[in-house]
């Protein structure tokens, strides 16, 4: 019998550094160490973390309201915080049914935390390497109808896909997957918006040794929805995604886009 995953909590987590930036309490001092010399650099990092999480908000709001879909494939999970995938949608349509896929010992720990579910509904979590679309959408069909559409959640997961061909073949494999009027959320970090601060933030937190991951361009992430009808207003900042309150709001270095398969 295997003990208890490794934590590693000498050295920054994404996941943890993440949690941080977002007000939860799942972070140690390499964490935050690595988080604060981010921070250093692009002083907004934790208004675009935040900014991110509405943004979940908001898509799972549009996709349970405007679109009908009652089944949601969020991968890359990360720690719970406030606000998960399955907490908006079940409070909107309480029989979704929700699938948390990641493959980290640290989220592992923290599962059990996203899998209460509403009577009518259901959620799972199921520890599986998006880089292995086949297996993700084989323990996922045990609670996921695949002949029904699904949202395919897909927030700050692509970014530690450093291989753009490779990013793309996992995201073009899930969809391909899915039948018509199925959904897809991406959520990225980005360059575009404070340049070269962006890339030597991300340097400093794997000097560290935490995760690797990618900042892209908007083009680059606007080709993940390639065959797909994207939404409006297209790929953009996320605090720029259907706000909630009108008038102008600050771009952030997280982009993201939602858009349906036809």
């Amino acid at each position: 019998m295997s003990g208890p995953p490794e934590l590693h909590t000498d050295r920054p987590h994404s996941a943890r550094i993440w949690n941080y930036w977002v007000g939860g309490k799942d972070h140690y001092p390499a964490d935050r160490e690595a988080g604060d010399a981010v921070a250093e650099i692009v002083p907004e990092i934790v208004e675009a973390a935040r900014a991110t999480r509405a943004f979940l908000v908001r898509a799972v709001t549009h996709i349970v309201t405007e679109a009908g879909i009652r089944q949601f494939l969020d991968i890359g999970t990360g720690l719970p915080t406030e606000n998960n995938t399955h907490e908006v949608a079940q409070r909107l349509a309480p029989e979704s049914r929700i699938v948390y896929v990641d493959n980290d010992p640290l989220v592992l720990v923290h599962a059990l935390a996203l899998l209460t579910s509403t009577p009518e509904g259901a959620t799972d979590y199921v520890d599986a390497d998006v880089r292995r679309p086949d297996a993700v959408l084989q323990a996922a069909g045990g609670t996921l109808d695949f002949d029904r559409p699904v949202a395919l959640m897909l927030l700050g997961i692509l970014n530690h896909i450093l291989d753009d061909a490779e990013a793309g073949m996992v995201v073009r494999s899930l969809m391909n997957a899915l039948p018509s009027g199925s959904y897809l959320a991406i959520s990225h970090p980005t360059a575009d918006v404070h340049g070269e601060a962006m890339h030597e933030g991300i340097r400093r937190v794997m000097e560290r040794g935490g995760t690797p991951l990618k900042a892209r361009s908007r083009q680059e992430i606007a080709e993940f929805f390639e065959g797909l009808e994207l939404l409006e207003p297209g790929v953009v900042a996320c605090s720029r995604w259907r706000p909630d309150e009108p008038g102008e709001h600050p771009e952030v270095a997280q982009f993201c886009g939602v858009a349906r398969k036809p």
